[in-house]
Order: structure tokens, then C-alpha cells, then sequence
């Protein structure tokens, strides 16, 4: 029987791997595996939110959380910005989804009014968005999977090899391969507040370096990368990020080490890998579509 002992309480307004962020992540976490639930915002989205200098950190008591007794069983965030706003929810409480919608539009609404993202695989809460005053927009996100389920294998060019962080924990490196494989002009900084920043992001209570994975030049520098969020024995893992250096690009650098960030996940109990994304990319290795998700706006945010 669903608990009918519903309250919404607020995210707390400080930052940081505390008591609070760590039962929204638990939640996440509980949702995926049982149900398959969210695959837009799984735990490691959340972690890996909390993780960047990015955050702002100043609207985070925006964050709507429901509970049913006791147990977290809904979450509206944003997640580095304010503004665009995601649900996460128990699909046994679905009849939460009215309630959900009218506090992120009166609560987290950016400058221009609420964008919403709503899944499009579900009309009856398109209609409940569309009953509010909102439209869908063209801007949409994407979740590709891959489903572990034969020996996964990949191949590298001569004087190419693959190693994880927790054998190279090299961190001017991994900003080496972050800088250049998201399109940054010129070149690195490895000043003192870049380098924290980027210990910082590999510093959440669940990241596993041994997951983590580079593709390593014959002249010892990282050239492709990409991170991995799983717990040992759980179903689902999350590829995020994933960077290869241009000068490097088009030569199965960032097909192996993706590949074999989900077979290490594999190997730990991954039966399926989610990414955020449609990009070919994914799909030639492996990945095939999984759901999406549309923006809703109010039309006169619409430019």
C-alpha cells in the first residue's frame, strides 16, 4: 500500500557530499535499480552535479524534495543551472507528478519562465504540462544504453595503451585531456585553483578510480578519457564524461576507452551502460536509443 503521509520539504542550502545529498543520491540509486526509473537523472548525474564548480550553489534550497513517511519518493532539481528543471520520481507515486509541476513552475523558474523537462514517452503528464500553460520546445535530451551482455573487445593502434586512474592518478593529465577533448581555446592551465577544481570532481564519496579510464600517447600523455559511475554489484552504470583530444580524434581512442569502462563495470555487475546522449558516436560502439526527454516552456518564453 502507498504511504498517503506526503510532505515536500526543501533541499538544504549548502553544497558539499553531506546528509542530505547523500539521500537523494541513495533514492536515485534505489529507483534505478528497482524500477528503472529516471534514466535521465541517475545517481551518478547527481554525484557527478555535486562535483563541478559549476553548481550554483545559492539555489540549491530550491531543490523540491517529497517524501511518502520517512523515504524520499520525489526530487525536482536543476542541475548546474538554474532554471531547467528535472524530475525524479518513484513510479508508484506517480499521482505526485501534478504537484511536482506546480512547484518547479512557481519555484524554479529561470529569467525567462519555467523549462521543464518532461519524458516523451509519457502523455498524461504532457497533458498535465500542457493544462499549465506549456509547450514543448526543440530542445531535448537523450539517453542511450548498452546492454552488457557478451565479452566486450577493442583494439588500439601500435604504441597506444589503455590504463585506469587508479594506476596513473595523474591530474595535470586528466585536465590535459578534458581541456582539449571539450574544445577549450589554447592551451591548458594547470594553476593551482584548475587543478583543485579537477581534484574536486574526482573527489565524490562513490567515484572509483579503477573505473575511470585513459587512453594513453606513445608519448605518455592522456588523448582519450572516460569516466564511469557504478556501485560493485549494482545493475546499471553511467558513462559521464567522455573526451578525446582533437589532434587524436577518428582513430578508436574513445570507442576503447569507453568500451573498457563498461567492461570494467561489467566485470563489477553492470548488466547495462546509460548515456546521456544520441551522438553516432555512441551508436557505432554499441549503444542503441534508449528514451527521450522534451523541454517544455510557456509560449512567451519561446524566442
Amino acid at each position: 500500500m502507498i504511504a498517503t503521509d506526503i510532505r515536500r520539504e526543501n533541499y538544504p542550502l549548502y553544497s558539499g557530499f553531506g546528509t542530505a545529498f547523500s539521500e537523494v543520491r541513495d533514492f536515485l540509486f534505489r529507483i534505478q535499480e528497482e524500477k528503472e526509473a529516471s534514466p535521465n537523472f541517475p545517481w551518478g548525474r547527481w554525484e557527478w552535479m555535486f562535483s563541478l564548480p559549476y553548481l550554483e550553489t545559492n539555489r540549491l534550497d530550491q531543490i523540491g524534495i517529497w517524501r511518502a513517511e520517512k523515504r524520499i519518493v520525489g526530487v525536482a532539481t536543476y542541475e548546474s543551472r538554474f532554471g531547467d528543471t528535472y524530475f525524479c520520481l518513484d513510479p508508484e507515486f506517480s499521482f505526485l507528478q501534478k504537484e511536482m509541476l506546480d512547484y518547479s513552475i512557481e519555484k524554479m523558474s529561470g529569467p525567462k519562465g519555467p523549462h521543464i523537462l518532461i519524458p516523451d514517452g509519457d502523455p498524461g503528464f504532457q497533458e498535465l504540462a500542457r493544462a499549465q500553460g506549456l509547450v514543448p520546445t526543440e530542445w531535448k535530451e537523450h539517453i542511450a544504453v548498452f546492454d552488457i551482455n557478451e565479452p566486450i573487445s577493442y583494439t588500439l593502434p601500435a604504441g597506444f595503451s589503455i590504463l585506469h586512474l587508479s594506476e596513473c592518478f595523474d591530474l595535470c593529465e586528466y585536465n590535459r585531456v578534458l581541456h582539449h577533448g571539450f574544445n577549450h581555446p589554447g592551451e591548458e592551465s594547470n594553476d593551482r585553483d584548475t587543478i583543485l577544481s579537477r581534484l574536486a570532481s574526482l573527489s565524490g564519496p562513490d567515484v572509483r578510480l579503477e573505473l575511470n579510464t585513459a587512453v594513453i600517447s606513445p608519448e605518455g600523455h592522456f588523448v582519450s578519457y572516460c569516466g564511469m559511475w557504478h556501485k560493485p554489484g549494482a545493475k546499471y552504470c553511467l558513462v559521464e564524461p567522455v573526451a578525446t583530444d582533437p589532434a587524436f580524434r577518428n582513430m578508436g581512442l574513445g570507442k576503447a576507452a569507453v568500451l573498457e569502462g563498461i567492461r570494467q563495470c561489467g566485470l563489477s555487475g553492470a548488466v547495462r551502460a546509460f548515456v546521456g546522449s544520441d551522438q553516432t558516436f555512441y551508436y557505432r560502439i554499441g549503444f542503441r536509443p534508449h528514451c527521450s526527454e522534451t523541454f517544455w516552456e510557456k509560449p512567451n518564453t519561446l524566442e
